[in-house]
């Protein structure tokens, strides 16, 4: 028994080493396998990676592709739609490629161009004389530059701007040369017209400021060098284009410009330059004048010329002119005094009352001194309140009392003394200071009549004169109330006074501001009536109440058969109006007498009583004592 315990121990333990046996070898067996398979992983892995490292260098490329395709196809457009012209060419300077700008430039159709080499075509002198310096500089250089005159298809010339630049391969020969080609004919047109621009005034076509300056010193040069013997300046200004401008507008009045523009090259072929300085400014030049005799009647032609009338839009204007001449060197030692010299002889032509034309003199020189210090005397006594007021009265030729003042401004300097009203008057006007007198006055006026009322004397009517500047200003209707309502003068106490001339300054404006002064109850008056230019068919549209007739016919009249006719007529047109007559200038009985015969209303003249002081204007009213 023991024995078969043992035979099956033994039999059991070779069981058990068998299962090991077995066992072991299934543990190599997948071991084996697992190895094999970690082989196979790591081989997979790697082909995997280089999969997808092959697919990553595929998108590369792709997207590499991708932008050269676009770049292409974006330098491909650039190529077409740049507006210089680009041409590709070969060595031999065939056009390999060519855009549509320079087929636009040259003329020639794309297929007329590509394979045909540049020199086959048409081209210019100019072109032909550069080419050989281009090869050589494209041989030295790789590149050129520059403006050549070129041909196009039709033959045209144009300018041209061209650029060339030559591509060399790797191993550094020329592979294709690169032509830049742009056209300069508008460029030139745009200098052109900046120089033109630059140079003359762009209404009229003359020289402008600049040029004339330029000019001036040239000719200036040639009369130092003794080239030239002597230089003439005529400045020329219109007489009242502000007026002209401001009552046509500003596209008729160009119109007039251009016109006097054209008058001026007409009848000046001699001249040197012929400029327009500014608005209504023009200067001529003359290098090497003959002589004063000359230019004497060089100067009368054109003033003649000038003076010719103007149709402009159905508008016939006369535009006269003032004119100042100048001499380099019998006059003037530089070019800025011949200038100077130039202006203030024409300034004196104008206060002559334009139309005219004036040597510069040095006695013209010491006129114009003094009236430039009468002008800042008389802005000084303005503001220092140096003026006085003067009062003529009027005599109710149906009553034969006064009823009625002129106010009059008066200047006593402390050297001149007594400045004539016909010397400061007409500097004001010209200066503007004529605003500020008349304004003055007229608040002295009222001041006063509102005085010599609270004195106890009866009220009467003073008149007070308007300047053209007044009316221009626009405020004077809200003067004329400010004034009467500071002064407490009642409306119908008060008269203003405008000449006949200045009622077609502008006519529109005018009867509308004479309408609203007729509404605030304030009277009116044409004054110098018969000496302007309206038609009396004007007389009718204003809302006047008095008409002066001037001076210059009662002057005559009771003597004079012409006058006695104007001035019946003038009293019987304007009663035939409702409106009331004035003689100015009354200075006999005869005229008086004559006045009283036609019915004249009112005179006023030294007969009656010379301008007073409102003292003496007080005592006379006093009086209160009629003529007969």
């Amino acid at each position: 028994m023991n024995q078969s315990f043992t035979s099956l121990g033994i039999y059991s333990g070779l069981g058990f080493g068998l299962f090991l046996a077995l066992l072991g070898a299934f543990v190599w067996r997948i071991d084996l396998i697992n190895q094999r398979r970690k082989v196979r992983n790591k081989k997979f892995k790697s082909v995997f990676e280089e999969l997808q490292d092959a697919n990553f260098r595929s998108e590369q490329l792709n997207a590499e592709l991708a932008r050269e395709v676009e770049q292409r196809r974006l330098a491909s457009t650039v190529f077409e739609a740049a507006s210089e012209g680009i041409v590709i060419l070969d060595p031999t300077y065939k056009m390999l490629t060519v855009n549509q700008a320079f087929s636009r430039i040259s003329g020639y159709a794309v297929a007329e161009l590509v394979g045909r080499r540049v020199d086959e075509l048409a081209c210019s002198r100019d072109a032909r004389r550069h080419f050989p310096i281009i090869q050589a500089s494209l041989a030295e250089h790789d590149s050129w530059l520059g403006e050549l005159v070129e041909t196009r298809k039709n033959g045209e010339l144009y300018p041209q701007w061209l650029q060339l630049k030559v591509v060399r391969d790797d191993a550094a020969q020329v592979s294709h040369i690169v032509a830049f080609i742009t056209d300069l004919s508008a460029r030139r047109i745009v200098e052109a017209r900046v120089r033109h621009l630059t140079h003359f005034d762009e209404l009229t076509g003359l020289a402008n400021r600049l040029l004339f300056k330029e000019r001036l010193e040239e000719a200036n040069q040639r009369v130092r060098q003794g080239t030239s013997r002597n230089l003439a300046l005529l400045h020329i200004d219109l007489d009242r284009f502000k007026l002209l401008n401001d009552s046509l507008g500003p596209e008729l009045a160009d119109q007039v410009l251009q016109k006097i523009a054209e008058r001026l090259t007409k009848a000046l072929p001699e001249a040197d330059t012929i400029s327009r300085l500014s608005s209504d400014e023009f200067a001529v030049l003359f290098d090497a004048y003959g002589s004063l005799t000359s230019l004497a009647r060089v100067a009368t032609r054109l003033m003649g010329k000038l003076s010719r009338p103007i149709v402009v839009d159905g508008h016939e204007l006369v535009v006269s002119a003032s004119m100042g001449i100048s001499l380099l060197p019998d006059g003037a030692r530089d070019i800025a005094q011949l200038v100077s010299q130039a202006n203030k002889a024409m300034q004196q032509a104008k206060h002559m009352g334009g139309g005219t034309f004036q040597f510069f003199s040095h006695s013209l020189q010491h006129s114009t001194l003094e009236r430039l210090q009468l002008e800042n005397q008389l802005r000084k006594a303005i503001r220092e309140r140096k003026l006085s007021v003067f009062y003529q009265p009027k005599l109710c030729l149906k009553t034969g009392r006064l009823d009625a003042a002129e106010a009059l401004v008066r200047w006593d300097h402390p050297e001149l003394g007594s400045v004539s009203p016909s010397d400061f008057i007409a500097l004001a006007e010209e200066t503007g200071l004529i605003v500020l007198i008349g304004e003055f006055v007229l608040r002295e006026a009222c001041r006063q009549a509102a005085q010599w009322q609270q004195s106890g004397l009866a009220p009467i009517r003073v008149s007070v004169n308007l300047s053209g500047h007044q009316l221009r200003q626009g405020n004077l209707v809200s003067l004329v109330r400010q004034v009467l309502e500071d002064t407490g003068l009642a409306p119908q106490c008060l008269e203003l006074e405008i000449t006949e001339s200045q009622l077609l300054e502008n006519v529109d404006y005018v009867i509308a501001t004479f309408q609203q002064l007729h509404e605030l109850g304030v009277k009116l008056a044409i004054d110098d009536f018969g000496t302007g230019y309206s038609s009396l068919s004007y007389l009718k549209r204003f809302a006047v109440d008095y008409v002066k007739i001037d001076q210059t016919f009662i002057r005559g009249v009771g003597t004079c058969v012409e006058d006695d006719a104007i001035t019946k007529a003038i009293i019987a047109m304007a009663h035939s109006l409702e409106l009331k007559v004035v003689a100015e200038g009354v200075e006999n009985e005869v005229q008086l007498a004559f006045l009283k015969e036609h019915q004249c209303d009112e005179v006023q003249g030294y007969l009656i009583s010379s301008p007073t002081n409102a003292q003496a204007m007080a005592d006379l009213l006093r009086a209160g004592v009629a003529i007969w």
